[in-house]
């Protein structure tokens, strides 16, 4: 018969300077955060943007708060409206907004003050290739990125596309923060864990949250 071992790992991981992994920081509250982003997107529904390059993105998308990030044919940008409903963005639930900052202070960044919060949806096959989070047109404050259902497979690189890649396995309420000197490092998700999570089934789910500085203009994607 098999044993259950102790979960031993760390709940706080220094990743490098400016990045830490809070472990199962958002856990006890997951099954909540989880109900907040089904409210988002009932009003904002997830769907699959295309990319410049003609593609179409294997994670679904939406977004919440001011501003919302869209990718289309005719490149990337922050808006203030929801390009399918042209409609404002939700608002930024709460709760959500709450965890945010809380996951900021304990890694260290005291004056967090998020705008912008993007949801990804992942399923069999999804993934995310490695990217540096740089439309925000400021650096200045952190990443908090949430990971709620299904494990992860999340790559974390360097300052340059081609510095060492280390894989990080996050799971369930584990909560990730970048800043300062990690603020632009390649980062990415190579796939989902094997197994499914009984509040989200087969489906992995990531919200990020950032401080936009974004240009007056850009209201929305057509």
């Amino acid at each position: 018969m098999d044993l259950l071992l102790p979960d031993t790992r760390p709940m706080r991981e220094e990743l490098e300077a400016g990045a830490v992994l809070l472990r199962a920081f958002a856990k006890p509250r997951g099954a909540e955060y989880l109900q907040a982003l089904e409210h988002v997107a009932r009003q904002a529904p997830f769907r699959h943007m295309h990319t410049p390059g003609g593609g179409t993105m294997s994670a679904a998308m939406t977004s919440c708060g001011a501003l919302g990030w869209v990718s289309s044919p005719q490149g990337y940008a922050y808006t203030t409206l929801d390009p399918a409903s042209q409609q404002a963005w939700p608002a930024m639930p709460p709760s959500l907004l709450d965890l945010a900052q809380a996951a900021a202070r304990a890694a260290g960044y005291t004056h967090f003050t998020p705008n912008a919060c993007l949801l990804n949806r992942y399923h069999n096959g999804s993934h995310m290739g490695l990217h540096q989070d740089r439309d925000e047109h400021d650096t200045t404050q952190p990443i908090v990125s949430l990971s709620l259902g299904r494990s992860g497979l999340f790559l974390w690189g360097g300052a340059e596309r081609h510095s060492r890649v280390r894989t990080l396995m996050l799971e369930h309420g584990d909560v990730l923060v970048w800043g300062g000197p990690a603020r632009l490092h390649y980062h990415g998700i190579k796939g989902l864990g094997p197994h499914a999570h009984p509040l989200t089934g087969w489906s992995r789910f990531n919200i990020t949250f950032r401080h936009v500085v974004a240009p007056q203009h850009q209201h929305a994607c057509n």
